[in-house]
């Protein structure tokens, strides 16, 4: 079976106390109230894109259902809640029951968004839904923050691989999941065997400066290498001499070798003198793999390069200086009263400044022109025009409780090409600008949904 279909198992920890207190402490108040047992509806989007940026990358669906299917209170947790006294008895009494039996929607993971996009919708009782508000959405925020430098860095090489090798980078858990992220989004391994293990990655990697440094000689190092892993082995070059380095990596490898990868430097300038070097040296076939604190603009700058692959760390892991997408998690129609066919009322912020919102369960959809290109995200209530009934962009993940929704990440990377390949040319482009396509809405009076 493939990794990313496996469920969580018996042995991952509860996700329940991934949340902040007063999520407990309204469920509380609404319990005692009677409200608590009223159908509504929550949905998850963003206001604005990250400055600059031309669109979003959905990531993390697949970690959402692990995470809402161990959403469990386990008797260690309910006995720290009551001695820290957050929520009283008859509260206590009715987490260690719960388990979500309402439906949830979303965008396929992998799809791209855009400002307003209803990413989730979250259905079932006040008291339910309302408590997985902080889990979603803090994982929801980072793994499309990756998936979104992700991205931009897959578009900027093109055809050339990605690895990604930020765990040093990060926490070591958040690094696992940007390296599912950036999977999603394009890469195409992870140095993280814990990724790889937990998701089905590829892994990759070979030697680090310290390898070298170990040995009495750049040739002796260069030579254990080759004996125990084979000529196919990428060797480290820029440890002291690049030429120097090159020469011996050819003399004890041979013209065979698989690869050589820089780390420091003038990348662009060293890749041309190494790619001379090595085909002078008849290693027309060794491949160069480049490293040291890239971006999607150093990818961008080395596209003429003879370079065959890059290795990313600090940048993916935090997002290319947008570590967080903003995703908001509200409560947009709750029923008119706790009769479970008591019909839905559309419920809304209405602040001053840029905090508002829209009631009312939402649809997204994205319009093509007549050549197949995104021209529009439409977003609305009520029924879904005709002419955008096979555009729609939210597919089922939970239905009356059960996981309905999960799929292998090699789905979820078709599914971002894809919907890349529509956006208009200009979203891969790196310099700063609005979002590539408008977001549109059809409001139908009295609709929740």
């Amino acid at each position: 079976m493939d990794a990313a279909l496996l469920p969580a198992t018996a042995s991952t920890a509860s996700t329940a106390l991934l949340t902040d207190r007063y999520e407990l402490t309204m469920l509380q108040a609404a319990l005692r109230s009677g409200a608590g047992r009223r159908r509504s509806v929550f949905e998850v989007f963003t206001r604005r894109l990250p400055e600059g940026r031309r669109y979003g990358v959905t990531a993390g669906t697949g970690r959402i259902l692990d995470a809402v299917e161990t959403f469990r209170f386990t008797s260690p947790q309910l006995d720290w809640l009551s001695d820290q006294r957050v929520v009283d008895e008859p509260t206590l009494s009715w987490l260690a029951n719960y388990r979500f039996t309402g439906d949830i929607r979303g965008y396929g993971e992998g799809e791209c968004y855009f400002p307003g996009s209803p990413l989730l919708v979250v259905e079932g009782s006040f008291a339910e839904a309302v408590i997985l508000e902080t889990v979603i959405l803090s994982i929801l925020n980072y793994d499309s923050a990756i998936a979104a430098a992700a991205s931009r860095m897959s578009a900027a090489a093109g055809t050339r691989p990605l690895i990604e090798m930020g765990a040093r980078r990060a926490h070591e858990q958040a690094a696992v999941s940007a390296s599912r992220a950036a999977y999603v989004a394009g890469f195409s391994a992870t140095s993280d065997l814990q990724a790889g293990f937990r998701y089905g990655i590829p892994t990759a990697g070979t030697s680090a400066h310290a390898f070298t440094l170990l040995h009495d000689s750049e040739r002796d190092a260069f030579t254990a290498q080759i004996e125990s892993m084979g000529r196919g082995t990428t060797l480290l070059i820029d440890t002291y001499d690049l030429a120097e380095a090159v020469r011996t990596a050819i003399d004890v490898a041979g013209p065979e070798l698989g690869a050589v990868r820089i780390d420091s430097g003038d990348l662009l300038m060293l890749a041309h003198r190494v790619r001379r070097q090595l085909d002078e040296l008849g290693a027309e076939k060794t491949r160069i793999t480049v490293t040291s604190d890239l971006d999607e603009y150093a990818i961008a700058a080395l596209g003429s390069a003879p370079v065959d692959g890059y290795g990313v760390g600090t940048s993916l892991v935090t997002g290319s200086g947008q570590p967080t997408c903003a995703m908001v998690y509200k409560l947009v129609a709750r029923a008119a009263s706790d009769d479970p066919k008591a019909p839905l009322v559309p419920v809304a912020k209405r602040s001053a400044g840029a905090k508002s919102s829209r009631g009312g369960r939402k649809w997204g959809a994205r319009r093509l022109d007549a050549e197949g290109v995104a021209e529009a995200e439409v977003i609305g209530t009520g029924p879904v025009p005709q002419d955008l009934a096979d555009r729609q962009l939210q597919i089922p993940l939970v239905q009356a409780g059960e996981i309905v929704g999960r799929e292998p990440l090699s789905a979820a990377r078709e599914r971002h090409l894809r919907s890349r390949e529509q956006l208009p040319m200009s979203a891969t482009q790196l310099s700063k600008g609005d979002p590539v396509i408008p977001s549109e809405y059809v409001t139908r009076s009295g609709h929740a949904g």
